[in-house]
């Protein structure tokens, strides 16, 4: 089961996210700030600024459940809402085209290498369409040869944004192709 964040749900998200906010602190908000204001609020102060969006309305991202026990997050918003991205050199715009952007993903380690990023990715597409979304994208990295350590996997791997029908759209990094899924 796949479903938006809520306010219903932000106790789920809280039990996937641990006590140290799924990655050192960052609660999701690091492409919604400048990096400054992220090492300033890191932890309890990104805490609160996730909750703030989540009980105000937005749904921030997606919350995969397996069994009922919340597995894995996946955070996706219209492109304008990651204001991080205007300043990253590889990741501007590949066109004048609106998208939604899918920038994170979560998965508790119990869960990992079993296809959850592939599902959300999936779920992520019609969830993105019902709002009006005519295109997603996103940012992964493409695999290091052997095993990538899983904190660099928290954009997502290119082979499974593949898996999920995205094509790449543009490569200014050897290893961070921009994707594109086109949605219908």
């Amino acid at each position: 089961m796949i479903r938006p964040v809520t306010a219903d749900r932000w106790d789920d998200l809280v039990t996937l996210f641990g006590p140290r906010g799924a990655c050192a602190g960052c609660w999701c908000m690091y492409f919604r700030q400048s990096r400054s204001e992220n090492e300033r609020k890191s932890g309890a102060g990104n805490r609160r600024a996730l909750r703030r969006l989540v009980v105000g309305g937005a749904e921030p991202g997606l919350l995969a459940y397996v069994d009922g026990v919340p597995a894995g997050w996946m955070a996706l918003a219209p492109r304008e809402e990651y204001t991080l991205l205007s300043r990253s050199r590889i990741l501007q715009p590949v066109d004048e085209k609106p998208v939604w952007s899918v920038v994170c993903f979560f998965v508790a380690r119990a869960h990992r290498g079993r296809g959850l990023t592939v599902a959300m990715l999936r779920k992520a597409g019609a969830y993105a369409r019902r709002r009006g979304a005519r295109r997603l994208e996103g940012y992964p990295v493409e695999a290091f040869k052997g095993k990538m350590p899983d904190t660099f996997a928290y954009y997502g791997l290119a082979a499974a944004f593949r898996q999920a029908g995205f094509q790449e759209v543009a490569r200014r990094s050897a290893t961070r192709p921009i994707m594109r899924l086109e949605l219908k």
